[in-house]
C-alpha cells in the first residue's frame, strides 16, 4: 500500500531532516520532488497544484516550529497537508430504528460482491447482527455468490428468485430485514461494465424507495483516476456518503486515496487490503498520511497484534525467555504467531524507517515455512531437549520436513545462539522484549 508515494515522500523527509534554514531554494526543490511523487502515483492534477500552493504559502516566513528542526517543521507541515486532503475519520452512519441499510454501487469487477461480505464479516466481528442481499435480478450468479459469502460467515443472505423487479426485489428484503430484527443491511447493487442510464434509473429508484443510511461507492484502486472520473458520475446520480477502496494491496500507486475526498466531496470509509475476507479495514486518515512519509503504522500494527496472538501464551513465553528457558516449541509458537499477523512484507511495512527501504529487503516468508517444518518433524522430546539430536535423528528430521541435514544443522546453530543471547541479556539484566527473532 502507498509504496510508490512511501518511497518517493521519503526520500523528501530526509532531505529535509538535513535542511538547516527554510530558505526558498530548500522549499522549491522540495515541492517540485513532492510534485513529481504525486503525478507518478497518480493523483489528481488539480488536487497536486492546490497541495503545492497550500504548503508553499503556508512554508514562506514560516518561523520553525518549537522543539523541531527547519526539516521537521516541513515535514509537520507536509503531514497536515495530507490529512487535510485525506480528510478525517468517517463512521459508518447508524439507523436510529434498525436496521441500518448500506447500498454498495459501482462497476462490475471491481471487487463489489466481496466487499459486501468483507463489510458483513467486519460487523459482525464487531458485535452486530448483518444481513446481505443481491439487487442484481439480471445475474443469478451475483446472489449465489453473495450467499456463499454470507454463509462462509455466517451472516444470513435474503434471495427471491421469482422476483425479477429490482426494486420490488429490495422493498421484500428491507421487510424481510426489519422481522429478523437486524442491525445492518447490506445491499448489493447491480454493476456493469460501463455507466448507462438503465443502471443509473435504477439505482436511483432503490434509493428513492428504501432511502439508504449510506450509500458507498466500491473503486478498484488499480483503475486510479479513471475510478475517480467514474465515481464523480455515480456521485452526480445516485448521490455518494462515501467511498470504499479494494486491492490497495496491489501494485496500486496509491493517488486515488488522495484524490477522492477533494474531487468528490465524500470520505473513504473502508480499504480491502488483502484477499481473504478479514483484510478489511476502516480508513485511517492519520495512520495513511504517517506511513506515505515513512513514518510507519504502530497503531495499526499494534491492532494487528492484539488480535493474532494470545495473550497468556504470550506472556508465559515472555517469562521463559526472561529466564533463559525458551524451548524449539516455543520458537514453533513464535513462528506461528508471526505468520497469523499476516504477511510479513506489510508488518515491515508498519515500523517506522521501513516502509520506504522494503524494496531492499528480502523478506523470504519460506524459510519460516521450513522451519516450522522442521521443528513439526522433531519429537516432542527433541523440541524440548535439542542437544539429543544426533547424526541419524537429523536424518530422521532432515527427510520428514522435507528439507536438508544442511538446513537442520542451520535450525540448531541458530537456536544455540539465541540462547546464548539470552543468557546474557538476562545476566545484564536488559531482556525487555518477549519476541527476540533473530532469522
Amino acid at each position: 500500500m502507498f509504496e510508490l508515494l512511501t518511497e518517493k515522500f521519503s526520500s523528501v523527509v530526509e532531505k529535509l531532516k538535513r535542511a538547516k534554514k527554510l530558505d526558498e531554494k530548500t522549499i522549491d526543490e522540495a515541492l517540485k520532488d513532492i510534485r513529481r511523487a504525486l503525478i507518478e502515483a497518480d493523483v489528481n492534477i488539480e488536487v497536486v497544484q492546490q497541495f503545492l500552493k497550500d504548503i508553499k504559502e503556508k512554508l514562506l516566513g514560516q518561523e520553525v516550529i518549537k522543539g523541531l528542526n527547519a526539516g521537521e517543521t516541513v515535514i509537520k507541515l507536509i503531514y497536515d497537508e495530507l490529512l487535510e486532503i485525506l480528510g478525517e475519520e468517517a463512521p459508518l452512519a447508524k439507523a436510529e430504528k434498525p436496521p441500518t441499510i448500506i447500498m454498495l454501487v459501482g462497476l462490475q469487477g471491481t471487487g463489489k460482491t466481496t466487499t459486501a461480505g468483507k463489510l458483513a464479516n467486519y460487523l459482525k466481528s464487531k458485535g452486530y447482527t448483518v444481513g446481505v442481499a443481491s439487487t442484481d435480478v439480471r445475474r443469478p450468479a451475483a446472489a449465489k455468490q453473495l450467499c456463499t459469502l454470507a454463509e462462509k460467515i455466517g451472516v444470513p443472505c435474503f434471495v427471491d428468485e421469482e422476483e425479477k423487479d429490482a426494486i420490488k426485489l429490495t422493498e421484500k428484503i428491507v421487510e424481510k430485514t426489519k422481522n429478523a430484527g437486524l442491525a445492518y443491511l447490506i445491499l448489493d447493487t447491480a454493476g456493469r461494465l460501463h455507466i448507462d442510464e438503465e443502471l443509473m434509473d435504477e439505482l436511483v429508484k432503490i434509493k428513492e424507495k428504501v432511502q439508504p443510511h449510506e450509500v458507498l461507492y466500491v473503486a478498484d484502486s488499480m483503475q486510479g483516476q479513471d475510478a475517480i472520473n467514474t465515481a464523480e458520475e455515480y456521485h452526480n446520480r445516485v448521490g455518494l456518503t462515501g467511498v470504499i477502496l479494494t486491492k490497495l494491496d496491489g501494485d496500486a500507486k496509491g493517488g486515488i486515496a488522495l484524490s477522492v475526498r477533494k474531487v468528490l466531496g465524500v470520505p473513504i470509509k473502508f480499504v480491502g487490503v488483502g484477499e481473504k475476507i478479514e483484510d478489511f479495514e476502516p480508513f485511517h486518515p492519520d495512520r495513511v498520511a504517517q506511513r506515505i512519509l515513512g513514518l510507519g503504522d504502530i497503531q495499526s500494527l499494534i491492532e494487528k497484534m492484539q488480535k493474532a496472538i494470545d495473550e497468556d501464551k504470550a506472556q508465559a513465553m515472555a517469562k521463559r525467555v526472561m529466564n533463559a528457558e525458551f524451548t524449539l516449541e516455543d520458537l514453533k509458537e513464535q513462528l506461528q504467531m508471526i505468520r497469523n499477523l499476516g504477511p510479513l512484507e506489510n508488518i515491515l511495512k508498519m515500523i517506522p524507517g521501513v516502509g520506504s527501504k522494503i524494496k531492499d529487503l528480502k523478506v523470504d516468508e519460506k524459510q519460516l515455512v521450513k522451519i516450522e517444518a522442521i521443528i513439526n518433524s522433531m519429537t516432542p522430546e527433541e523440541r524440548r531437549n535439542p542437544h539429543i539430536i544426533n547424526g541419524s535423528r537429523k536424518r530422521r528430521i532432515a527427510k520428514g520436513s522435507g528439507t536438508t541435514i544442511m538446513d537442520v544443522n542451520k535450525l540448531l546453530k541458530q537456536y544455540k545462539e539465541m540462547k546464548k543471547m539470552m543468557k546474557k541479556m538476562k545476566k545484564s539484566g536488559k531482556m525487555k522484549l518477549p519476541f527476540n527473532f533473530p532469522f
